[in-house]
C-alpha cells in the first residue's frame, strides 16, 4: 500500500468514526475527555520521556530557542493540557442543541439544530499540546479528527495519540475518532488535502508559509489565519504606568506566539512621557524599530524602522513603534497593516474606547488589556483549535461550539406546500 492509499484509508476510517461519534451521547464523549485527563496524569513520565527524544533531535538540528520552547512539554504545559480537558468536558454539549425554533404563519415549526462538522484535518507545527487540545475540542463537538503535527514533534505526538486511543477505548468510542499521522513525509499532507469526499474541513496552525501551502493545495474548506500582526494604540488619555505594564506583557511574556504585540502606536501628545518610561522598563530586552518621531525617545535600543517593518510578524523581542497624530491615524495604520488578529486601545476615554471597538476589524478587539488574552483558554473556551482570521464560518478563537454547524429542523402536522 503506497502513501496515498494509506492516507485514503485513514480518511475513510475518520469518516466512519465521525458518523458513530455524531450519534454518541454527550456524556460518553465527556467521559472520554475526562478519561484522557486522568491518563495524562498517570502517564506523565512516558510523555516527558518521548518529548525529550524530540527535544534532543531538535537541538541536533539547530532549532532556535523560540522553537525549542514551543516544542517542550514542561510540567506546566502538561498541567495546562489536563486542565483544558476538564474545562472542555464541563462545558455544555453543543451537539443537538435546538436554536430559534419558531412557528411559521402556516403552523410549521422551523428551527436549527447544532451538528458536528464531520472529519477535521488539523495540520500544525511544533507544539505537541495542540494534539490534545484539538482532539478534545473535536470530541466535544462530535467530530473525528486527523492530526498531522510537525516532524520535530513526531515522538511526542505518537505518544499522545496512544493515550488518546486508550481514553476513547475505555469510553466505548471508536479509536479512529482521533488519528495521528505517524509519517514525516510531506506527501502525506498533499494526499490528505485532496480527499474532500472524506474530510470536511482543514485547519492549519503554524507559520504563514505552512498556511498558504495548505490553502493552495486543499480541495476542502480551510479555516485559517496567516499571521498575527497585533497592534496596541496608546491613546493620549492612557494611564502611563498601567499602559507600560500592558505593553510589556503583550511583547515580552511570550514573543514567539501569534497574539504577541508586534507594533505599538502612540499618540503624539503622550509619546514624550510614555516612550521613555517604556524604554526604561523593557529597553534592555526589546529592540525597537522606530519611526522618526519616536526614535529620539527610545535611546540605544532603537533603530530606524523600514517600510518592511510595518505589518511584519517578528515573533521575537523586536517591536515596531510609530507616533501618530490621532486615533483615526492609528486606525488607518491598523486597517492597512493589521492581520485581523488582535487589536487593543489603552485609554481612559470611554468614547475613544467605544469608537475603537466599533471601527477596528479584528478577531479580538480589546480595551485596556493585553493582546495575549486572545486565546481560547483565556476567553472561556477551555482550549482552542486555532484562531480564525477569516470570517467564514468562524472569527476568532475556536472552541467546541465553533467546530459545529447547524441544520434546519422542520416539524409539521402533515403539512403540504401550496
Amino acid at each position: 500500500m503506497n502513501l496515498s492509499e494509506q492516507m485514503l484509508e485513514i480518511a475513510k476510517k475518520g469518516r466512519k468514526a465521525a458518523r458513530a461519534l455524531s450519534c454518541a451521547e454527550g456524556v460518553d464523549r465527556d467521559a472520554a475527555i475526562l478519561e484522557l485527563a486522568s491518563i495524562l496524569e498517570e502517564e506523565k513520565d512516558f510523555i516527558f520521556a518521548e518529548n525529550k527524544k524530540d527535544l534532543a533531535a531538535a537541538k541536533e538540528r539547530g532549532l532556535d530557542d523560540a522553537r525549542l520552547q514551543r516544542l517542550e512539554i514542561t510540567p506546566a504545559v502538561l498541567e495546562y493540557m489536563i486542565n483544558g480537558c476538564r474545562e472542555v468536558a464541563a462545558q455544555t454539549d453543543p451537539v443537538g442543541e435546538i436554536e430559534n425554533m419558531e412557528k411559521r404563519p402556516n403552523g410549521l415549526m422551523v428551527g436549527r439544530m447544532r451538528i458536528p462538522l464531520g472529519v477535521i484535518l488539523m495540520i500544525y507545527e511544533s507544539r505537541p499540546n495542540v494534539t490534545v487540545d484539538a482532539a478534545v475540542l473535536c470530541l466535544k463537538a462530535g467530530n473525528a479528527i486527523i492530526l498531522r503535527g510537525g516532524s520535530e514533534a513526531i515522538y511526542s505526538n505518537i505518544a499522545l495519540a496512544s493515550l488518546l486511543h486508550k481514553a476513547l477505548d475505555r469510553a466505548g468510542l471508536p479509536v479512529d475518532a482521533a488519528q495521528v499521522i505517524d509519517t514525516t513525509d510531506r506527501e502525506a499532507v498533499s494526499s490528505l488535502l485532496k480527499l474532500e469526499a472524506f474530510i470536511d474541513v482543514a485547519i492549519p496552525r503554524g507559520g504563514e508559509g505552512l498556511i498558504r501551502a495548505v490553502v493552495e493545495q486543499a480541495t476542502m474548506p480551510v479555516l485559517k489565519h496567516y499571521k498575527g500582526v497585533c497592534h496596541i494604540f496608546v491613546d493620549s488619555s492612557a494611564d502611563i504606568s498601567k499602559a507600560v505594564d500592558v505593553v510589556k506583557n503583550a511583547k515580552v511574556q511570550k514573543p514567539g506566539v501569534c497574539n504577541a504585540l508586534e507594533c505599538l502606536l502612540v499618540h503624539e501628545d503622550i509619546a514624550p512621557e510614555f516612550l521613555p518610561a517604556l524604554r526604561d522598563l523593557i529597553g534592555d530586552k526589546v529592540k525597537f524599530k522606530a519611526c522618526p518621531k519616536s526614535i529620539k525617545y527610545l535611546g540605544e535600543s532603537a533603530e530606524p524602522a523600514g517600510v518592511e517593518d510595518w505589518g511584519y510578524e517578528f515573533l521575537d523581542l523586536i517591536l515596531a513603534v510609530k507616533v501618530v497624530s490621532s486615533q483615526d491615524e492609528a486606525e488607518d495604520h491598523i486597517a492597512k497593516y493589521g492581520s485581523n488578529h488582535s487589536e487593543v486601545i489603552l485609554t481612559e476615554n470611554h468614547s475613544h474606547a467605544m469608537k475603537f471597538i466599533k471601527e477596528v476589524d479584528a478577531s479580538m478587539v480589546g480595551v485596556n488589556a493585553s493582546t495575549r488574552f486572545n486565546d481560547g483558554g483565556q476567553l472561556g473556551l477551555g482550549a482552542e483549535i486555532g484562531i480564525s482570521t477569516s470570517k467564514l464560518h468562524s472569527y476568532g478563537a475556536m472552541g467546541a461550539r465553533e467546530l459545529t454547524s447547524t441544520k434546519f429542523v422542520v416539524l409539521g402536522e402533515w403539512h403540504v406546500r401550496n
